[in-house]
């Protein structure tokens, strides 16, 4: 958890320091012990080589000692193997017998097991920390027996089950952090009573814990950093955290709380510097009381029903950095920023009812890089000095009442974004925009602007330009023109230039010569496109074509399954084929005992694929265990012809593949099973793109890849890393000729050789346009729709939402929903991939849709077309 790199100094001081004594083995030294235990691991990187019987174990790697000067003995070990990619069956009784081990952390590893009950017996243990080591099933209620524990650190793996009670023993615990696991049930009120010791405590992102904020919390007197995040937790904030004045960082965001903030807050909790309140269903006025925390940094209170103003003494503080309070019911006017004292960075305030005019001092705030008030009822001009703070890189003040005429925005050397649309502005466009050299997005649309288009903005590399619905009029610039889609220029009657109503008439002899251009590009690019697909053919062809071989195979299982390389064999027949894709043939074989299981044949096309490697990369696949992702049970491996087949986990329960949904005759599943889905969906991505060390990207996301299973059609992610096994030049040879992944593929793929997890974020966004469209379906000419271009294509004219979202399921109570997914999506295939948000945050917000598609009363922004970024 990122927060445990802040723990203060002394935590981590008694960490080291504390010490207990614990039994001892008689026959065996302290090397001798280490040794054992690093016999039961797996040590792909050789990171441990150097533990040797010839080197003293304090002179080891990873192994620190305390030794006392006095009694010239040691008196304290501490072990940290954190990213080594250690696998294995740990012999913890071995670790358990070293004479004062007080320390030990085997984090982002791969042991994919449960926690060895022997670690229990480390008595003298005070730091613990397994996370991101791929450990799941219970928490053993033998933790218990760790009375020395100070940190306990088990957050990013998949434990499951309530947490125990017993925990409340640890009365000397000041860290525990649980957080993103797969936790359930209610929190027993006896586990806080104890812990009164504690700094901080994580139970974030366990999303299936089912309790209200359990009172007690409120004794812990210590405690400096509370994160209970996307937890489930519901019912109020209990007074009772008004005693935590102590604390440092507090975040409750992504819950489903309700009421309001209790008065006094910000009165008690005078040290506070983060507070996120954000997406839950909190409502009423903010305490004025707020303002008063002075080393506030981080203000989150977006995505609630608030009402009122903000606290009048907020925008004031001294070391505040952001504010987000958008979507919420907030009044008011804005108030003026302290100028040059001012740290404030970002703030966002969009989707709510704020008047008035924009604050005259906003450009004097020489670190504000954000300013968002879309969807308010701002009026008057713009600040000739809005962008006058070097940092500004975004402005987003579409959908308010402003008038006047646009800025020259001279200073705004790092503007990437401005959105004006939905305003009343006047008078011309500043060509000075065109100078602006890392500007991106421009919206003007729905204004009253006169004159032309500037010449200037030729200078830029724009993936937005939208003035659609002004009083525009003269020549389009000819390369703005070929890289706009019409409707970005429409409602302009007095705009002229090709493909446009009107003609410029000087312009006939130069579009002859275009179109002459044009076709001649058109010519040679359809030459290159015919050349590769020949050659993509022979690569694919040659790669399914050895599938018939009776090369001698070898069978590896990771998982328990009763199947024998036989009976694989056998099925390897057209009858049991079940899937066809650009690395060969799946198949579902049934087994002696009544199994089926799902195998993915594949070839290596150049035939070198070792065994050792291929061992490597199935088992690191095998060790991915999330609920959303396909299980890998082993591989089948010919070595004369390369040649690899994945065995899958198929459960009876599988009811097809969400392509076969959307591409039905009539999508008839509800709009709350879709976002469930998608969520699932997220979730398994975040884990492979965030809980693995080296992060494993998909790089196939498409939804014939997505499996649904059950009544539920509960999600599997399946087909991830088949880069790894076949190799890269197989893989981009047979994805090239891959039509049905054609518009999955990220726009900048065809020009990178890096792959990026914001590629998979690109696939994933084109799975929630089908999910929000039903449009995967094919055209009428036979060819499948990308719908990323038909969704652009009418997501900015008017009405264009309508057009958009499936008809079969929009409807008032679903269209909020409906709207914020499109919104997701089109932040997802953003055609610049730094714009596209990372899964987890993606996650993080379908979590929201979905609570709020369960709770329609929670408000959720609802942008109008024009506003829609790329």
């Amino acid at each position: 958890m990122a927060a445990a790199t802040c723990l203060p100094l002394f935590v981590l001081v008694s960490v080291l320091m504390a010490a207990s004594t614990s039994p001892s083995s008689a026959a065996e030294t302290p090397q001798e012990l280490l040794l054992d235990f690093k016999a039961s691991l797996q040590d792909p990187s050789g990171a441990l080589s150097a533990w040797s019987s010839s080197t003293p174990y304090c002179n080891w790697p990873h192994v620190a000692c305390a030794i006392s000067a006095a009694a010239n003995a040691t008196v304290s070990v501490s072990i940290s193997l954190q990213g080594l990619g250690l696998s294995g069956d740990l012999a913890a009784s071995s670790l358990c017998h070293v004479r004062g081990l007080i320390a030990l952390s085997l984090a982002s590893n791969g042991f994919n097991q449960t926690i060895p009950l022997e670690l229990s017996r480390c008595a003298s243990l005070a730091s613990l920390n397994l996370s991101a080591g791929a450990f799941w099933g219970p928490l053993p209620e033998q933790l218990a027996m760790l009375t020395s524990l100070v940190s306990l650190d088990l957050s990013r793996n998949s434990f499951e089950g309530q947490v125990p009670a017993g925990l409340a023993a640890l009365g000397g615990l000041q860290v525990l952090d649980l957080g993103e696991n797969l936790l359930s049930g209610v929190l027993h009120p006896a586990l806080f009573g104890n812990l009164t010791s504690l700094h901080l405590l994580d139970l974030s992102r366990n999303q299936f814990l089912d309790s209200e904020l359990p009172r007690e919390l409120g004794r812990m007197s210590s405690l400096r950093w509370l994160f209970l995040q996307g937890s489930g937790f519901s019912g109020v904030i209990p007074e009772s955290f008004l005693g935590l004045e102590q604390l440092e960082a507090l975040d409750l965001s992504m819950n489903n709380l309700a009421g309001v903030v209790p008065p006094g807050f910000g009165l008690r909790l005078q040290k506070l510097m983060t507070l996120d309140l954000s997406q839950n269903g909190l409502s009423g006025q903010l305490p004025e009381e707020i303002a008063s925390c002075s080393m506030l940094r981080r203000f989150e209170v977006h995505d609630n029903a608030f009402s009122g103003e903000l606290p009048a003494g907020l925008w004031s503080l001294p070391d505040l950095r952001v504010i987000r309070a958008q979507n919420n019911r907030f009044t008011g006017r804005l108030r003026e920023f302290p100028g040059g004292q001012s740290r404030l960075e970002q703030v966002q305030i969009d989707n709510n009812s704020f008047s008035g005019g924009i604050p005259q001092s906003i450009g004097l705030v020489r670190t504000m890089y954000r300013f968002s008030a879309s969807l308010n009822e701002l009026n008057g001009s713009l600040p000739d000095n809005l962008c006058d703070s070097p940092a500004m890189s975004i402005i987003n003040i579409s959908r308010n009442a402003l008038s006047g005429t646009i800025p020259a925005f001279k200073n705004c050397r790092r503007l990437v974004s401005l959105y004006l649309a939905g305003n009343g502005f006047t008078g011309p466009i500043p060509a000075s925009l065109g100078d602006l050299q890392v500007l991106t997005y421009i919206d003007l649309s729905s204004n009253a602007l006169t004159g032309g288009i500037p010449t200037e903005l030729q200078n830029l590399k724009l993936a937005l330009l939208n003035v659609s619905y002004n009083q525009l009029s003269g020549r389009v610039p000819p390369s703005l023109i070929t890289e706009l889609p019409a409707v970005f220029l429409q409602g302009n009657p007095g705009l002229c230039g090709p493909g446009l109503p009107k003609d410029c008439d000087a312009d006939a002899p130069s579009r002859r010569r275009q179109g002459l251009a044009v076709a001649a590009a058109v010519a040679s690019f359809l030459t290159g496109v015919a050349l590769l697909a020949v050659g993509a053919f022979a690569v694919c062809k040659r790669l399914r074509g050895s599938e018939s071989s009776s090369s001698p195979w070898k069978l590896v299982l990771f998982h328990p399954v009763r199947v024998t390389g036989e009976e694989l064999l056998a099925g390897f027949h057209d009858k049991n084929i079940i899937g066809r894709g650009a690395f060969g043939r799946v198949y579902l074989i049934e087994l002696q005992d009544g199994q089926k299981v799902a195998v993915k044949r594949l070839v290596n096309s150049s035939g070198k694929l070792t065994f050792r490697v291929a061992k490597n990369e199935m088992e690191a696949m095998a060790k991915i265990r999330h609920k959303n992702i396909a299980k890998v049970l082993g591989f089948f491996y010919s070595g004369s012809e390369g040649e690899v087949s994945i065995i899958y986990d198929h459960s009876q329960s599988q009811v097809g593949s969400l392509q076969d949904l959307i591409c039905a005759p009539k999508l008839t599943i509800c709009w709350k099973d879709r976002v469930r889905i998608a969520l699932g969906v997220a979730q398994g991505l975040a884990h492979l793109h965030h809980d693995h060390a080296p992060q494993v990207l998909h790089r196939n996301l498409k939804s014939s890849n997505v499996l649904l299973l059950g009544d539920e059609l509960e999600p599997r992610v399946t087909g991830f890393g088949i880069d790894r096994v076949v190799g890269e030049m197989a893989y981009q040879s047979c994805m090239s000729s891959d039509l049905s992944y054609k518009c999955y593929i990220a726009p900048e793929q065809s020009c990178t050789k890096k792959p990026t997890h914001l590629m998979d974020v690109y696939s994933f966004g084109v799975i929630l346009l089908e999910l929000v469209t039903a449009a995967q379906r094919p055209a009428p000419d036979g060819e499948s729709v990308d719908v990323v271009k038909w969704v652009r294509r009418r997501a900015n004219v008017t009405d264009g939402v309508s057009q958009i979202l499936d008809p079969s399921i929009a409807s008032a109570a679903t269209q909020k929903g409906m709207q914020a997914t499109l919104e997701l999506a089109l932040r997802c295939t953003s055609v610049v991939p730094d714009r596209r948000p990372a899964m987890d945050e993606v996650a993080r917000s379908l979590q929201a849709i979905s609570f709020a598609s369960v709770h329609p009363q929670t408000p959720m922004l609802t942008r109008s077309p024009g506003t829609l970024e790329p």
